[in-house]
């Protein structure tokens, strides 16, 4: 292991990593709008937006997040539509996990028993103050596990990223190792940067898991 390597080298994962959390932030931040969204059509059953929201779920769950970046990247480049690598990266995150927070969203609201609306509603509660004050606090908390494993999937996907030739930590560690052939050492940075990286939302998530069910909360 040559530890020399691992030291010079090391900056370009820095950089590499704080490229790939911005844009993780910004897709999952869009993914979260979107999902809610589109969770709310699909709850309040919305004539004709509910069954283009089922079809764009379908579509966003099954193709691969790389084929999407492709169809971006290169496909839209075909009908004058041409977009940068961290945009199709923004875009493509957003798509794809707007359709994943979707279902974490409209599961966690269907787990909120019915007689609870209409509890609500009995006594002169709006649609939308049940909505805010019964259903959403107790959808939050039961989706939260969904909606974690979610956001980790999602940060893990950007290393699909480096297809369309963004510089984050895949790329990074591919370059590295096409030049130097020192695949220990980049292979070995790439994992720790993912672990500095994912480990602690995790353990955060879980924290707050935890919380909530010792709340009451999710049951």
């Amino acid at each position: 292991m040559d530890f020399a390597f691992i030291r010079e080298y090391s900056p370009l994962y820095i950089e590499a990593a704080k490229l790939t959390m911005r844009i993780a932030v910004i897709g999952i931040l869009g993914a979260i709008i979107l999902g809610f969204l589109c969770s709310m059509i699909r709850y309040y059953r919305v004539p004709v937006l509910q069954r283009i929201i089922g079809a764009y779920i379908e579509l966003s769950r099954n193709t691969p997040l790389l084929i999407q970046l492709f169809f971006l990247y290169f496909g839209l480049v075909k009908i004058g539509i041409r977009f940068s690598s961290e945009t199709c990266a923004v875009i493509g995150m957003i798509f794809l996990g707007g359709s994943y927070m979707s279902e974490a969203f409209r599961s966690g609201i269907e787990a909120v028993a019915k007689i609870q609306t209409e509890a609500g509603l009995s006594i002169g509660l709006t649609k939308w103050q049940v909505l805010r004050y019964i259903v959403l606090p107790q959808a939050i908390a039961i989706s939260m596990p969904a909606f974690s494993a979610n956001i980790i999937f999602l940060i893990k996907e950007t290393s699909v990223f480096s297809a369309v030739a963004l510089a984050d930590l895949m790329y990074v560690a591919k370059d590295l190792i096409g030049l130097y052939y020192k695949t220990d050492e980049a292979l070995l940075m790439l994992v720790i940067a993912y672990l500095i990286i994912l480990l602690p939302i995790s353990i955060v998530f879980s924290l707050i898991e935890r919380k909530l069910r010792y709340a009451g909360m999710g049951n």
